[in-house]
C-alpha cells in the first residue's frame, strides 16, 4: 500500500479491530456483515474481510483498505450462505499485509473450513506460536505466511478440531489463551463468539427476525436492524446454529473492561456494560468542569470524540458551547501522499476554524486525550491565528503514560508527552502538566482525575482496566522479549535463521515493553 494516511501523521491512539458475525438463514448475510463492518469502520481501517458459508463450504474475501473499498455489489452478491463473519483491522500484532488481513482461514484434517476474526491482543503469543510451530502449523508456508496472533489462534483451533468438534476444540484452546480477545469464528454451519475472561473489549449479542448477530459494538446491531439482547459475558463461548444459541463458560469471569472504550474508542451511539458511551462522555465533561474550572467565552469540542465532553463542560460551567471547528470527514483515510506544502498545513487537512466564531474570544477546548501533543500544538496555533484571545485546554482523560498490550496501539512511552516529567507526587504531577501546557502552547491545561473519569462510566473501578493511565496491568505480562507488534515475525525469522531450531531470544520491536521497568 503506497502513500500515507493523513491520520497516521498525527498518530492518534488506535483500536485494533472490529468483529461482526451473523447466523440468519434466508437473509443476505454477506450484506448484513458489510453494513455491520461499516458501522465498525472506526475500529480498524487498514483491511477488511468477510467469510460466508452455505452449509457445504466456507468462502473468504478480504483485502487492504476500507470496507467500502474492499467490497462492491457484485462481490457481496456472489457470497451466498446463511452464516458469515466480518472483520475490519488496525494492526497491533503483525504488519499491514494482505496475509494478515482477516478473517483468517484454515482447513481441518477432516477437510472442513474454519474462519476466524479477532479483536484484541494476546500476551502469550510466543507460547502459542511455539506450540503451533512445533505442530507444523506456522512458519512452514514461506515468506507470505501470516504473522498475527489471530492466525495462530485459527491454526490451533483448526488443528484441535481434527479429533473433535470445533466447539470442543475451542473449549480446550481458549482456557490457554491469555490477553484480550473477542473472537467470531465459524465453520460451514455454525457461528461462534467468545470473549476473554477479563472482557477487556466489548462484544454484544443481537436478535434478528430470522437469526442472530454478534458485534464489537451495539451500534453495529442497530445498523442491521438487530435488537440488543445482552453483552457476551467474559469467559463465555457462544455457539449459534439451527438448534439455537448455546452458552458455555470456559473460564471464570474477572471483568476488566477497557475504560478507554468509553473515553475515545467506541462510537458515542454504542452502549457498553449497560452504560451509554455518549452519556458517559457528557458526564466526564461535567466532572471535568467541576475539577478544572476556568473563565472563558465559549467551549469548543475537538471533533468528534471531544464534542460530548465539551457539551458536558458547557452545561456544568454555564459557558456557552459553540461550534468553532469544522471537520473534513472524508480526508482521514486518503492514501495519496500529501506534498510538503500540504503537510505543513498539518491539522488543516482535517480541521478548519470558523473564524467568525473564534475571533476575540477566550476559548475552552475540550479533547478526549493527549498522546504526543502534536495535534493539540497545531490546533492551538491555528486557533490563535484565527484570532482567539486565550486558549484553555481541558482533557477528558488523565495523562496517558503507559503502553497498552491489550489491543490499543499507543505511541511508545518515550513519545508520550505526559512522560516529559516523572510524576512522583503532587509536585511532580504539577510540573508535568506545566511542561505539557508549555509544549502545546496553551494558556492553561487541565486533566480530569482518574476517579472522576471512572465515576462517569458508572462501573466500579475494580471492573475496569486503566493501565494506560495508572500502569496497573490486570493481565500478567510476559518478559519484554515476548512483547511487541511484530513478535511473531521476529520468531519466524529467528527460527528460519536457526534452520528451524527451537526459538531463541526474541527481539522486541519497539520500546513499549521496556516501559514496564520504569518506576
Amino acid at each position: 500500500m503506497t502513500g500515507q494516511s493523513i491520520d497516521q501523521q498525527e498518530e492518534p491512539p488506535r483500536e485494533e479491530c472490529g468483529v461482526f458475525g451473523v447466523w440468519a438463514p434466508g437473509e443476505e448475510v454477506a450484506k448484513l456483515t458489510y453494513y455491520g463492518l461499516y458501522a465498525l469502520q472506526h475500529r480498524g481501517q487498514e483491511a477488511a474481510g468477510i467469510a460466508v458459508a452455505d452449509g457445504s463450504q466456507v468462502l473468504v474475501f478480504k483485502d487492504l483498505g476500507l470496507v467500502s473499498q474492499v467490497f462492491d455489489e457484485q462481490t457481496l452478491a456472489a457470497m451466498e450462505g446463511h452464516v458469515a463473519i466480518g472483520h475490519c483491522r488496525y494492526s497491533t500484532t503483525g504488519s499491514t499485509t494482505w496475509e494478515n488481513a482477516q478473517p483468517v482461514f484454515r482447513n481441518t484434517a477432516a477437510g472442513t473450513g474454519v474462519a476466524l476474526g479477532h479483536n484484541g491482543n494476546l500476551v502469550n503469543t510466543t507460547e502459542l506460536a511455539a506450540r503451533a510451530r512445533d505442530a507444523g502449523l506456522v512458519g512452514m508456508r514461506g515468506a507470505a505466511a501470516a504473522t498475527t496472533d489471530s492466525d495462530i489462534l485459527g491454526a490451533l483451533l483448526a488443528h484441535g478440531a481434527a479429533d473433535s468438534s470445533l466447539e470442543q476444540a475451542a473449549l480446550e484452546l481458549l482456557p490457554t489463551v491469555r490477553g484480550a480477545f473477542c473472537l467470531t469464528f465459524m465453520d460451514e454451519n455454525t457461528l461462534y463468539a467468545a470473549r476473554d475472561p477479563h472482557g477487556v473489549r466489548p462484544l454484544s449479542l443481537g436478535r434478528l427476525d430470522r437469526g442472530w448477530v454478534v458485534a464489537s459494538e451495539t451500534a453495529a446491531l442497530d445498523i442491521v436492524g438487530a435488537s440488543f439482547v445482552r453483552d457476551i459475558e467474559p469467559g463465555e463461548l457462544l455457539a449459534i446454529d439451527a438448534d439455537g444459541v448455546r452458552s458455555t463458560r470456559f473460564a471464570n469471569p474477572t471483568p476488566k473492561g477497557c475504560v478507554f472504550e468509553y473515553v475515545y474508542l467506541a462510537r458515542p451511539d454504542s452502549t457498553i456494560g449497560g452504560r451509554s458511551v455518549h452519556s458517559t462522555r457528557v458526564e466526564i465533561g461535567r466532572r471535568l468542569a467541576k475539577e478544572r474550572p476556568v473563565d472563558g467565552d465559549m467551549v469548543i469540542g475537538v471533533p468528534e470524540s471531544g464534542t460530548p465532553a465539551a457539551v458536558g463542560y458547557a452545561q456544568e460551567s454555564g459557558i456557552p458551547f459553540g461550534q468553532g471547528l469544522m471537520k473534513n470527514a472524508y480526508v482521514g483515510r486518503t492514501f495519496i501522499q500529501p506534498s510538503q506544502t500540504i503537510r505543513q498545513n498539518g491539522i488543516r487537512l482535517k480541521l478548519n476554524p470558523l473564524k467568525e466564531m473564534i475571533r476575540g474570544k477566550r476559548l475552552i477546548i475540550v479533547d478526549d486525550s493527549i498522546v504526543r501533543g502534536n495535534t493539540q500544538r497545531a490546533l492551538i496555533r491555528m486557533l490563535r491565528e484565527a484570532g482567539a484571545l486565550e486558549v484553555h485546554v481541558r482533557i477528558a482523560s488523565p495523562p496517558v503514560k503507559w503502553p497498552c498490550f491489550y489491543g490499543i496501539d499507543f505511541a511508545s512511552p518515550a513519545e508520550l508527552i505526559a512522560n516529559a516529567a516523572n510524576a512522583d507526587g503532587d509536585g511532580a504531577q504539577s510540573e508535568m502538566i506545566e511542561a505539557v501546557r508549555h509544549a502545546i502552547g496553551a494558556d492553561t491545561l487541565g486533566y480530569i482525575s482518574l476517579e472522576s473519569m471512572v465515576g462517569a462510566t458508572e462501573q466500579p473501578q475494580s471492573r475496569l482496566c486503566c493501565a494506560c493511565f495508572d500502569g496497573n496491568y490486570p493481565i500478567e505480562l510476559p518478559s519484554e522479549t515476548a512483547l511487541g507488534k511484530n513478535v511473531v515475525e521476529h520468531m519466524l525469522s529467528n527460527a528460519a535463521r536457526a534452520n528451524a531450531a527451537p526459538v531463541g531470544v526474541l527481539q522486541p520491536d519497539n520500546d513499549n515493553a521496556s516501559a514496564l521497568r520504569r518506576p
